[in-house]
């Protein structure tokens, strides 16, 4: 993946190059595990800029980024257990190439906690666009650094995974390992059941947030919409935050 024009045109120069030089005209990348299986990474001067799994790798990267690519000694600090875990932790992200729209939704996105799950329609309402829920699956789908920004965390309000980049198989891979049961989601929704509340604490929320976990089946409610929810004397979670998504499934 070295691109020998580049190196050649740098080994010519009359003086040597600037320090940093390279690093700001091109891109570096390596090969790294992740919980899916060997990832290529490709990360600039700015942070990590690309996760990607096929052979395509560096074509993909160029035609997106217009970047040349050089091989890394090694990976940037922390990469690997960010992730592993989809804490960034000291890991810098290169968001440069993607929409102030975009930016937002990844921006949500990163907001939720490992082991839980959102409708896209939360997504939405998190970055005032309550409408926009296609839109978000769309620039979710477009994620350049999917697993540091973890778009596998958000799912139809139905239970269902959805789309991935890495393929849908992949998406309920990783939410088995954080803990996420998806089969009970599913179950629930199809029961008409989007929110589970205690009448112990008074508070309800998203079947996955780590508060309804903790409700024990004689304290535990189930609402099809947050306004029914409301009306029963409940109060939404202040932590995962269901009365910003719309709708009766959300």
């Amino acid at each position: 993946m070295n691109d020998d024009s580049l190196l050649a045109g740098l080994a010519g120069l009359a003086t040597d190059a600037p320090a940093g030089l390279l690093d700001r005209i091109a891109a570096r990348w390596v090969s790294v595990p992740a919980p899916i299986g060997e990832l290529r990474v490709a990360f600039t001067d700015q942070g990590v800029a690309y996760v990607h799994a096929g052979d395509d790798f560096a074509a993909s990267f160029r035609k997106r980024f217009g970047r040349p690519l050089l091989a890394a000694e090694r990976p940037p600090a922390g990469l690997v257990p960010a992730l592993r875990t989809g804490r960034l932790g000291k890991v810098a992200l290169d968001l440069r190439g993607v929409s102030g729209f975009q930016r937002d939704v990844l921006d949500a996105v990163r907001t939720i906690p490992r082991g839980e799950v959102r409708p896209y329609s939360w997504v939405a309402a998190q970055i005032g666009r309550p409408q926009a829920v296609r839109a978000v699956g769309t620039a979710l789908g477009g994620n350049p650094v999917p697993l540091l920004v973890p778009c596998h965390r958000v799912v139809r309000s139905d239970g269902v995974a959805g789309d991935y980049v890495f393929g849908r198989a992949a998406k309920e891979r990783l939410l088995l390992a954080e803990g996420v049961d998806l089969g009970r989601v599913r179950d629930l929704a199809g029961e008409r059941v989007f929110y589970l509340a205690s009448d112990t604490t008074g508070v309800v929320c998203f079947p996955t947030c780590h508060n309804a976990r903790r409700i024990t089946p004689a304290h535990r409610h189930g609402f099809r919409s947050i306004a029914q929810a409301r009306a029963a004397g409940y109060r939404p979670c202040r932590t995962c935050r269901p009365a910003q998504v719309g709708g009766l499934a959300g």
